[in-house]
């Protein structure tokens, strides 16, 4: 066959007949029925011609236009060897290559000689098996997988019930089966819907209408049924079963047992409980996480495309864009990936805007109605899918059910028995068991504890229920008390337990810890119990890197304490300390709000003698003095917390100290002080397991004190060493799990340092991580620094006006809560005005740098102020502008050799190097340029360091004898 024939021609290999025109596959001359995509598969296999073909290859070819699992191709796999019967190894599976057909292929001849599907003789087609399976009027949409694992189970077994939740789509996923299955049953497939059925004695006469049996007279009974069909073969569907379910247990079991050749397939919302049975629980459909990656295309989920499409079929010209999928994406969430909510969801977009019924799903109960006329009414609003449920529970399964719907998230066999104290633990677990059979409870993954879950439209509907009950208040206080009561044994076991422990049990409780702060702080809540659980909940909120949410949640639980007869003076200490912490990683430490908090922490601790909260108070007030500049204060404050840690037992409070000085001394300027601190510092610290090292300071104190390290390194001219560090700050962040660390690193390290050394794709890299991770924690503060950062990258790439107003938006965002450093970006922009040809914007930048820089006594940046105030005078080309010039490029390198800034004084030197080249003084410049350039014993591959190389040549000095040679990125500098 040539290519061009390839999907036209007909071909034979053994009894089969392939004709491609007409979609068909003959044995023995009798079609065989084969779906669509299984009819593909064989094609693409065809086409081989005896080669290996790749999954993903087969996957392309099947779906050209979605992205689907292996699941869905092995599904196709399974069908296509079911209709190849007898010959199914004709399909080779080749491990971990892919599928190979091995039948020999032939073309059939045309009367003229030709391949082709003229001479075909086909027998009558007679022998199709009978059904009576309804005609699909709609794709099955996002059901790949499951289809797949369905039809394997179906294929090895003979009694298979797909259980699940109303509304789930286990009909339509069971009669999709059984039309594919339909080829391999002689005497056809048979639908059996008990929905319409109230009395289980009438099973056996329905099932008996359904395949059209004619017992004669008599009662059809379960026995007689089960010997009609005895030799049979054929696939019996049994839809909705759960309100008739002990009579069609008898019926299934009866009817297995007479023979080996009746298949049944069943569907219910709790399983048949038979001898023999498989269950295959159908999931929701797909949808995509919350927060997910920006790469995550949310057309891939079957949710999202279900909505999509039922959208269309209600409005023609319904065409989202990327902000419209988004929202699409949120309600299919909300609605637990819910086939029949989504459905109904779908059908509003006639009257509502997404914007509204997303806001409106709250109230989903009454939203999510008018469902198909012709649809069960069972299934025509979500409300009566839920009724259905409810009405064939047992008594005790209701008061459970609605009593469950008190939690949130999941919850434990003990959290569920603690709302019900009245029932016995073995009540409880006996009730679940019967309600996680009947799928109105989920099991929640992830722990070892066996968890469990509502879904949220169950919820609402449980809700319901409970307030007609009249518990609501009872079950609220109760369920607040059980968390009080969890939480305060957290934050001690925060204390011990390793982190990822005390995360893996505790942090999945947000959800039923925010409800029960709702129901605390509510008017008819109790204050007492919110305060509690306030205080102790802070470390879960900082862990989580939460800040907002807890101060908020503090500020709240001191509004109550300020007003009550009695005040705990502990808590009190406690959420002030909360609130400092949280202002400093959410809005900035130069919040005066965070200094009040803090000195109150501190007054209460030494009231109450409190040597913890004293060290946590004083850091908080350490960090607020060196984010608004009072560097000297912040040393004394860093060595009063020396001072009181040298009588804790604990080593790493005397390094955190150690650690606060060598902070503070960079700042200042010292850094062959700040340099010994830090060291030392990494060389002692050993990381605590506990959860609670990270809570105390609010960040991983290892990567803070590499941070700063790192830009010691890189000011005193050892660039490959700090780059080296920036990084491993960033690995040790990802390795705390903890992103305000995270956030960090990257912010005062990874960026600043790749776009000093003009590595520009790591500069990318780093900023778009900074940007990510503080967008989807909230961290407005950390969003603005990498906006900033942004900003600065699309200037080195050339695009000046756009990289400004990026860097101005994040630059006036940050604003007065900008760590020190502030300075640099001040810096950046100030050199980007000037690449702008705004020149005195630019100066009055970089002259209120330096005003704060010098009220401050702010010394590490004070080289790189002037002599970037230098770069801006010669650009402005006043009649004196190379005179200032040349005196702040002097200015600057006298502040760069006192402080030992190596990286500073090349750029100082390069500056005054070029200028004075420009005058005709490249001897005196050569001089200037050439010891500072030779002190370097690395990073001749950065920006500075190239550039003050290819000056040097230009001044007629190659150096190539006795320098590394050097490529790099384009210098960070304005030129």
């Amino acid at each position: 066959m040539d290519t061009a024939s390839e999907t036209s021609a007909v071909v034979a290999f053994g009894r089969f007949l392939v004709l491609p025109h007409r979609r068909e596959l003959l044995a023995d001359g009798q079609p065989v029925k084969l779906g669509g995509r299984a009819f593909d598969v064989l094609l693409a296999l065809i086409e081989a011609r005896g080669a290996v073909i790749t999954k993903d290859a087969l996957m392309t070819r099947v779906w050209p236009d979605r992205i689907v699992g292996e699941n869905a191709l092995q599904s196709q796999m399974s069908a296509l060897r079911m209709a190849l019967g007898a010959d199914r190894d004709l399909v080779r599976t080749v491990p971990g290559r892919g599928y190979q057909f091995i039948g020999e292929v032939r073309p059939v001849p045309r009367a003229d000689g030709n391949a082709g599907p003229d001479a075909v003789a086909t027998k009558p087609a007679s022998v199709v098996p009978m059904t009576n399976l309804p005609e699909p009027l709609s794709e099955l949409i996002g059901r790949d997988d499951e289809m797949g694992e369905a039809l394997n189970l179906a294929a090895a077994h003979r009694l298979v019930t797909l259980t699940g939740a109303g509304g789930i789509g286990k009909t339509r996923i069971a009669l999709a089966l059984a039309r594919e299955l339909l080829p391999h049953f002689a005497d056809g497939v048979w639908l059996a819907e008990f929905s319409p059925l109230s009395d289980p004695a009438l099973v056996p006469a329905t099932v008996a209408a359904a395949l059209g049996l004619e017992p004669g007279g008599g009662e059809i009974s379960v026995q007689r049924v089960a010997q009609m069909l005895t030799g049979r073969r054929l696939l019996l569907v049994l839809d909705t079963c759960e309100h008739v379910i002990d009579g069609i247990a008898a019926l299934t079991e009866a009817v297995l047992r007479a023979g080996s050749t009746v298949h049944i397939l069943a569907t219910s919302r709790e399983p048949l409980q038979v001898e023999g049975e498989w269950i295959f629980p159908v999931p929701p459909l797909a949808v995509p996480v919350e927060n997910a990656d920006s790469q995550d295309n949310p057309l891939q989920y079957g949710a999202v495309r279900l909505f999509i499409e039922r959208a269309r079929a209600a409005v023609p010209h319904f065409a989202p864009d990327r902000r419209d999928v988004a929202l699409i994406a949120a309600i299919c969430r909300r609605v637990d990936g819910m086939p029949l909510a989504i459905e109904l969801a779908a059908s509003r977009v006639t009257t509502l805007r997404l914007e509204e019924l997303a806001a409106r799903l709250e109230d989903r109960l009454q939203l999510l109605t008018s469902g198909r006329r012709t649809a069960l009414p069972r299934h025509r609003t979500l409300r009566a899918t839920l009724d259905w449920s409810y009405e064939l529970l047992a008594e005790p399964e209701r008061v459970l059910l609605r009593r469950l719907a008190i939690f949130a998230g999941p919850f434990s066999l003990a959290s569920a028995a603690a709302v019900g104290p009245e029932l016995a633990a073995s009540d409880v677990i006996d009730v679940i068991s019967s309600l996680l059979t009947k799928s109105l409870i989920t099991t929640a993954t992830g722990g070892g504890m066996s968890r469990y879950r509502l879904l949220d439209t169950t919820r609402a509907y449980a809700i319901e229920k409970l307030d007609e009950s009249g518990e609501r208040e009872r079950l609220a206080r109760c369920h607040a008390e059980y968390y009080r009561t969890l939480f305060e044994r957290a934050e001690a076991a925060s204390e011990m337990r390793p982190t990822d422990e005390w995360l893996a049990d505790y942090a999945r409780e947000i959800d039923n810890l925010r409800t029960a702060l709702d129901w605390a702080f509510s008017p008819g809540g109790d204050g007492s119990i919110g305060v509690a659980l306030t205080a102790a909940a802070v470390p879960l909120w900082m862990r989580l890197s939460l800040p907002e949410e807890c101060r908020g949640r503090a500020e709240q639980a001191l509004a109550v304490l300020g007003t009550g007869a009695s005040r705990d003076a502990r808590r009190e200490m406690k959420l002030h300390a909360a609130v400092g912490a949280s202002l400093i990683y959410s809005r900035g430490a130069a919040s005066p709000e965070a200094s009040m908090a803090y000195t109150r922490a501190l007054e209460i601790a030494v009231s109450i003698d409190d040597a913890e909260y004293r060290l946590r108070a004083l850091w908080g007030l350490y960090t607020y003095h060196n984010v608004s500049g009072r560097y000297r204060v912040a040393l004394e404050l860093a060595q009063r917390f020396l001072a009181l840690a040298a009588e804790r037992p604990d080593p790493n409070d005397r390094l955190t100290g150690e650690g606060m000085i060598g902070v503070a001394e960079h700042f200042l300027g010292d850094l062959p002080s700040a340099r010994r601190h830090l060291e030392h510092v990494l060389v002692g610290y050993v990381t605590p397991e506990q959860a609670s090292h990270i809570v105390r300071f609010q960040t991983d104190q290892r990567v803070v004190m590499r941070v700063f390290l790192a830009r010691v390194l890189w000011l005193q001219g050892f660039p490959d060493q700090a780059t080296r560090a920036a990084h491993s700050t960033v690995e040790d962040a990802h390795v705390a799990n903890h992103t305000i660390s995270l956030c960090q690193a990257l912010a005062h390290a990874a960026c600043p340092l790749a776009l000093l050394t003009g590595d520009l794709a790591a500069a990318e890299h780093y900023s778009t991580m900074l940007l990510d991770h503080s967008t989807r924690f909230a961290l407005a503060f950390w969003r603005a620094w990498g906006r900033s950062f942004q900003g600065v990258l699309v200037i080195q790439r050339g695009d000046i006006i756009t990289g400004l107003r990026l860097l101005r938006a994040g630059f006036d965002e940050i604003g007065e809560a900008g760590f020190a450093i502030f300075r640099l970006i001040a810096i950046l922009m100030a050199e980007a005005l000037g690449r702008a040809g705004q020149i005195a914007d630019g100066l009055a930048a970089i002259e209120e740098a330096l005003s704060r820089a010098e009220c401050t006594e702010e010394r590490y940046p004070m080289a790189e102020l002037m002599r970037v105030k230098g770069e801006l005078l010669l650009l402005q080309g006043a009649p004196a502008a190379a005179a200032a010039a040349e005196d702040h490029f002097r200015q600057s390198l006298d502040w760069a050799c006192r402080q030992g800034a190596l990286s500073w004084e090349l750029r100082a030197a390069t500056s005054l190097a070029r200028l004075l080249h420009t005058q005709g003084r490249s001897a005196e410049g050569l001089a200037i340029l050439q010891p500072v350039y030779e002190r370097f014993t690395e990073g001749f591959g950065t920006a500075d360091l190239k550039s003050a190389k290819a000056l040097l040549d230009a001044l007629g000095q190659t150096g190539s004898d006795t320098t590394p040679d050097a490529a790099g990125p384009t210098p960070v500098r304005a030129r």
